[in-house]
This record gives structure tokens, sequence and C-alpha cells, in this order.
């Protein structure tokens, strides 16, 4: 009897190998090593990037110090998402929703919510400071994962309004705050997620004709946003008032050529290019490293986009599957909208580019999602499988 079951113990930890060789079982190395190249990348930008601010403080290490503890951080947080068992989240989704909402709520209080830069994006508890708009992000990727689990193509249309209310609350919250760019992201985020999950295109076509509605409104319809959407369209019509950030970040990006001026010598990072250790990080990249050192960054991340897909494609199941494609979607959607917003391709929005920006809450999150997706990736189907091929064929 004890043999039998050492024999069925022995079995269950048997592991196949999949399409590139790689063992089931085992996380995902390929993307262990582009997600660690993307963090040293964003280190080294971090250090070369920040000094010039960080000298404003006292110390022109500053900014690099607090990123390498907020990486720190993000490692353990990366950790407990792969250690931890994906499904154990299923439970916790509504919990998770209720609770990003109550902390998006909690910034509108007097003296716990902070405004940086005239918008109220943070809880200030003295010892602690965070972004929930952050977390809410990744929140809604779950929830989402967790409600769309069950369905199919033909009853998505039937949950999609219970299934969308909560995150259209998240979605005004963040607005209000205000946080254009965020609401974005958890836009275009549940819009990927909605076509993993089989919604039909008459349906998506609806939802991209009234987000094109919406974004067009709110652009028109505050003072501040219309004034970036100007210089979004004719940013050398004003280049020292409205026109200023995507100015400087297109005089620093055209400044690197192809080789770059070379680590730490980027002349915009002197007071000239705003937030140059955040969102318009990549500017700086791109003046001191060229259009090689940029590009060898955009090939990260379509790497990393590729693989995560590839682990969404090959999940044992159909929570798995959406969970690991939102988070993917989520991180590419982030990154595409950050190069947009610096190559002067989209209006000017706060967000910053995934695993490369200086970041707390952001880095720690996003993180963490990696890790889950790590946990997934241990999971994965035996070659040429996919969760859709199994579930069809057992019909």
């Amino acid at each position: 009897m004890m043999e039998a079951r050492t024999q069925r113990r022995s079995a269950g930890k048997r592991r196949h190998k999949d399409e590139d060789g790689r063992q089931a079982g085992r996380p995902d190395y390929i993307l262990m090593f582009i997600l660690m190249a993307l963090l040293s990348a964003g280190l080294i930008m971090v250090f070369s990037a920040s000094p010039t601010l960080g000298m404003q403080l006292g110390d022109s290490l500053y900014y690099l110090k607090r990123h390498v503890i907020n990486l720190i951080i993000g490692a353990v947080a990366l950790f407990v998402g792969f250690r931890i068992d994906y499904h154990v989240l299923l439970k916790w989704a509504p919990f998770g929703l209720c609770a990003a909402v109550l902390l998006l709520l909690v910034i509108f209080i007097p003296g716990i919510g902070r405004s940086v830069g005239g918008a109220v994006r943070w809880v200030d508890l003295s010892l602690l400071s965070f972004q929930p708009s952050e977390i809410a992000k990744l929140i809604v990727v779950i929830y989402l994962a967790s409600s769309f689990a069950s369905s199919n193509g033909e009853n998505l249309p039937k949950l999609l309004f219970w299934a969308l209310a909560p995150v259209l609350a998240i979605a005004y919250l963040v607005l209000k705050q205000p946080d254009l760019g965020t609401t974005l992201v958890i836009a275009a985020t549940t819009f990927v997620m909605l076509y993993l999950a089989g919604l039909q295109a008459k349906y998506l076509s609806v939802m991209i004709v009234a987000g094109v509605c919406a974004f067009a409104a709110l652009s028109l319809t505050s003072a501040y946003r219309l004034r970036r959407m100007a210089a979004f369209l004719n940013p050398w019509k004003d280049p020292l008032n409205i026109g200023f950030h995507i100015v400087q970040s297109l005089l620093a990006i055209g400044s690197g050529g192809l080789l770059g001026l070379g680590l730490g010598a980027s002349k915009q990072k002197f007071f000239y290019l705003p937030q140059q250790y955040t969102d318009f990080i990549f500017s700086i990249l791109c003046e001191e490293m060229g259009f090689f050192g940029a590009a060898g960054v955009i090939i990260l991340f379509v790497m990393f986009i590729i693989r995560g897909m590839r682990i969404a494609r090959l999940a044992r199941d159909e929570f798995g599957r959406l969970l690991a494609g939102g988070i993917v979607s989520w991180i590419a959607v982030q990154a595409l909208l950050n190069l947009f917003v610096v190559t002067g391709m989209f209006p000017v929005t706060g967000i910053p580019l995934p695993f490369i920006s200086f970041g707390g809450t952001a880095l720690v999150v996003t993180l963490y999602a990696v890790g889950v997706l790590l946990n997934i990736s241990t999971t994965l189907l035996p070659a040429g499988g996919s969760f859709a091929a199994i579930e069809r064929s057992t019909q």
C-alpha cells in the first residue's frame, strides 16, 4: 500500500516536456531572464536619470536607493505570487474588488489622500504611502478572469453588465483623481480580456465606438485635457508651455541618434525634461543609449508579451488562461501607452514604463503579477495543446 502511494506521488510529480523542450512543472526560465534584463535596464536608467533631482534633496543617489528598496520588496512580492497557487485568487477576487473600491475612496479623505502634481493619487499613512490605482489594475484583471472563467461566447453577453459594473465604478474613481492614463489602461485591458473570453465581434465593435466617444468627451470637457490635446496636435506651437513635455522628450530622443550620447551623458535630464526618471525615462534612455539601446528594450518587451501569451495559450484551465492573458495585456497596454506618449504619438498622460521607470507601488504590484504569471507557467498543458483545444475535444 505504501509502495502504491509512493508510485502515485511520483507519477503526480512526473514532468512532461513542452514544445520548447522545457519541462512543465518548472517556471518559465525564458520569461524570468527577460524580466531580469528589463529590471536591470530600469535600474541602470534610474541611476543615470535621477541624480540631478536627487541632488536637490542632498543625495544624488536618493532615488536610486529608494528604487533598490522597491526592487527588493518587489522581489519578495514576485516570490509570493509564484509560490502560492493562482487558484487561491479565485475565492479572494470579490474581497479584493471591495478592497480596491474602498482604497480608491479613502484617498478623497482629507489628511489621508496626498496630492502630487494637482492629482490626489496617493494614500499617505506617514510611515507608508502607496497608490491604490496601481493595486486596482491587478484586482480588475483577477476579478474579470474569475467572472469569465465559467462563461463562454454564448452566455458572456448576459454576464456583461454585472461583470463590468464594478470595473466601471473603479474606472470612475480613478478618473476622479484625476488619472486618465490609468483609466485608459484599465479600459484597454478589460477590452482585451473580453476578447480573450470570447465576446462576439459585434459587442466588441460597440465597445470600441463607445470608448472612442468617451475619450473624446473627456478630452473636450476638461480644460487641462484640452490643453494636452492641443499640445499633442501641435506641440511646437507653444513649446515653452503646453507643448513643453513632448518637445523636450522629442529633443532627447532625437539627440541620441543611433548610438546615443553615452550612459550618464544626457543633457535633457538637467531640469529640461520633467519626470525624467519616471514617465519620460524612455526619452533619457534614447538620448543616452541611442536607437540600438531603445530597440533592445522594445524587443525585450515584445519577447515578454510573446512568452506571456504563450503561457496563456497553454494554461491548464480557463481561469489561468484569462488571468495570464489579462496580466500580459495590462503590462503590454501600459508599455505601449508610455512609448506612444514619449514619442508624441498620444497626448501626455502620467503612465510609467513597466520595469524601467522608478516606481514604488507600480513596481511591486507588477512584480507580484509576474510572479502569478510564473506560477501559471508551472502548470502548462503538454506540447501542442491548449485549454480551448482540450475543451473542444471533450465536448
